[in-house]
């Protein structure tokens, strides 16, 4: 478990649980799920000496639940936010092992990438002075965010522009914000990955043989699809309550609800451009599946047009020959020592005829 102590100029980080809130600024409490398990009495004890309430019951039960999808929900008091992160990584949870990074490593197909990444749910309760987030084990967003908050703090960064956030609201959007570009960074390697399947598939002499992982693949973008769409519901039900809020000291008077709401539909963009981009490589796998068999029903059509081409040109021939070998006593040049000759050439100028004709008309040619 982290504490953070946000004050306008800096930050200062602790191991155990304030019992009183700064003159300024906010505490940032941070634990996994299994320590808040764990630990939920201390903290309810804590959030009532500090915030004078306490967690509804169910909303805790949305804290612990690794599996539950991206939502917001709020009270009169404080807001509760479960964003299902898209970050690489393997752990989704720590209930056996408190504080603990699981290596097991949890089965899915398709590219490498997409078995790397990990949506483990992340929870969120915003209070006015007060922001207690639970994390799956070894989450990245937590210690990429408590470093940059860390060194946020310096005169460097102050100098170059780099503002703490002034509010447990702006703090929490801010770890989502990362969370999203964390699959951003991703993407790049995802879309290499589609590409070269996609080569694959539409190579005329090569057999594609990962259909499993394609398939594998498409599902998991799919179940990707999924879970940007509950993270862009979460959010939006965010903005459409963060617009009945008053301007309030705790975040920064009008300017600071303002900078929320910006925030707050930027995040919104970020979240919207991945569901573009999962909905593209989606499509783009399917696109890549129909070319493949769009390709491979137009070379069997090159085949059976140049097998009936071949076998329209003989069968001139094999009518000649049928002729000639007729059970009658008389027929013309049967008797002849040119007979043969004659039946051959026939025979050959016939082929020779019909195959430039089939040429011109480009039977006997790939239309590749």
């Amino acid at each position: 478990m982290r504490i953070f102590h946000v004050l306008p100029g800096s930050v200062s980080e602790s191991s155990t649980l304030p019992m009183v809130l700064p003159a300024k600024g906010y505490v940032w409490i941070a634990c996994g799920r299994r320590e808040f398990e764990l630990e939920q009495g201390a903290v309810q004890s804590t959030l009532q000496v500090l915030c004078g309430m306490t967690l509804v019951d169910l909303h805790i039960a949305d804290l612990l639940n690794n599996q539950l999808p991206s939502h917001y929900d709020y009270t009169s008091q404080y807001d509760i936010l479960v964003f299902r992160r898209l970050a690489a990584g393997h752990s989704e949870t720590d209930l056996s092992h408190p504080g603990e990074v699981l290596t097991r490593t949890v089965p899915r197909g398709g590219p490498p990438v997409l078995r790397r990444i990990d949506t483990s749910p992340v929870g969120f309760a915003v209070f006015d002075r007060v922001l207690l987030t639970v994390h799956p084990a070894g989450c990245q967003a937590l210690e990429q965010y408590a470093t940059r908050l860390t060194s946020a703090a310096t005169a460097a960064s102050r100098a170059a522009g780099v503002h703490l956030p002034p509010s447990p609201a702006d703090l929490m959007l801010r770890i989502v914000n990362q969370m999203v570009d964390g699959y951003l960074a991703l993407r790049r390697e995802l879309t290499r990955q589609l590409d070269h399947w996609q080569t694959e598939l539409l190579q005329p002499k090569a057999r594609f043989s990962n259909w499993g992982s394609l398939l594998d693949a498409r599902i998991s973008l799919h179940q990707l699809d999924e879970i940007c769409e509950d993270q862009r519901s979460s959010i939006q039900d965010w903005n459409e309550n963060l617009a009945t809020w008053e301007p309030t000291d705790a975040i920064g008077g009008q300017r600071g609800l303002e900078l929320l709401k910006v925030r707050s539909r930027d995040v919104l963009e970020h979240i919207e451009r991945v569901v573009h981009h999962v909905r593209r490589l989606e499509q783009n796998a399917e696109t890549a599946v129909q070319m493949h068999f769009s390709a491979q029903s137009n070379r069997t059509n090159d085949i059976m047009r140049t097998l009936t081409a071949l076998t329209a040109i003989f069968l001139p021939l094999n009518l000649i020959a049928s002729i000639f070998g007729m059970n009658f006593q008389f027929i013309p040049l049967l008797h002849q020592k040119t007979g043969f000759w004659w039946a051959i050439g026939s025979m050959a100028l016939t082929a020779v005829l019909l195959g430039l004709l089939f040429w011109r008309k480009r039977y006997l040619r790939s239309s590749r």
